[in-house]
């Protein structure tokens, strides 16, 4: 069952440039291993978690430093979500994550899907 989605674009320029004038934001926004990824992947990445906080309805006190967007043998890509992140996904019920992100020209864009498992009645 679907329990949220959400999506979210980003001008990879102006993130560059917002990335520039406030250094200490690459900190916040990244995992350690997020942070030295090509420009693009980070606006990608920054995309999918403003996506993420959308289909979890947006809670406050959350920490992007709670969640990492990785790709797995095959490439694609997939959320790792532990403190804060974990905790509003498993209030939710959140049993599973589907993402997918794209960049083309000067956009980045995610969008991700939560689900959670729902019994059936018998």
């Amino acid at each position: 069952m679907i329990a949220g989605i959400g999506v979210d674009i980003v001008d990879v320029p102006r993130f560059g440039r917002q990335l520039e004038k406030t250094p200490r934001l690459r900190e916040r926004l990244f995992t350690e291993e997020e942070r030295d990824l090509p420009l693009r992947s980070l606006a990608a990445r920054f995309a999918a978690k403003e996506a993420i906080a959308k289909a979890l309805g947006a809670p406050s006190g959350m920490n992007w430093q709670h969640c990492t967007i990785r790709k797995n043998e095959a490439g694609d890509p997939q959320i790792h979500n532990t403190g804060s992140v974990a905790e509003a996904s498993n209030l939710r019920g959140i049993t599973s994550w589907h993402l997918t992100m794209s960049h083309d020209g000067d956009m980045a864009i995610a969008m991700v899907v939560a689900e959670r498992y729902a019994l059936r009645p018998r």
